[in-house]
């Protein structure tokens, strides 16, 4: 059965390091084996069909062609279109009242459970909040990402030791819905 998933890979593109050009990632994607690929922004996010089941291994033999081919490694999460959907559905923000860089999603390689945040005190970063959902956290920053301390806090390597994470904002988490949609 053919499924459409997105891959979203973490930290390509910025500040000139670690180039991927969407053309070779939609020219990899397909030499894989993979259908009806699309990339979206120059960020590292990309739809396509596969009769592969399975986001993780699907991931990794991305990974492995990506570092192939660049010669750098380069973590890559892979999600269904069902999920990102459900993602999407399950905002538990006004996300219709927002503008798309108030709200950014956080994708995570596992889940995630508020025992891994008890040390952040949400109160100190108001108006700014999170929202921990399934293998994502939901982020409002009313004044962006590059301006939220809340942000800056959630990235702190002790918060995120031992899980790989990558953000995306809330315009992109529509768009590539979008994409993958059955």
């Amino acid at each position: 059965m053919t499924t459409r998933y997105a891959v979203l890979l973490r930290g390509i593109n910025v500040g000139g390091a670690r180039k991927v050009p969407m053309a070779d990632l939609r020219e990899l994607l397909t030499g894989l084996g993979h259908g009806d690929v699309r990339t979206y922004l120059n960020s590292g996010n990309a739809a396509f069909s596969s009769d592969t089941a399975g986001e993780e291994g699907l991931a990794a033999s991305v990974e492995k062609a990506i570092e192939d081919r660049f010669g750098f490694t380069v973590d890559c999460l892979v999600r269904s279109g069902a999920y990102l959907r459900a993602v999407a559905d399950g905002c538990p923000f006004p996300a219709a009242e927002l503008q798309g860089k108030q709200l950014h999603v956080t994708f995570f390689s596992g889940p995630v459970g508020p025992e891994r945040f008890a040390a952040l005190d949400q109160r100190a970063y108001l108006p700014e909040e999170f929202r921990l959902g399934d293998r994502v956290l939901y982020l409002y920053a009313p004044d962006g990402l590059g301006r939220s301390k809340l942000a800056e806090a959630l990235n702190r390597p002790a918060v995120n030791k031992g899980i790989t994470g990558t953000s995306r904002n809330w315009n992109t988490v529509l768009k590539l819905a979008e994409l993958t949609a059955g």
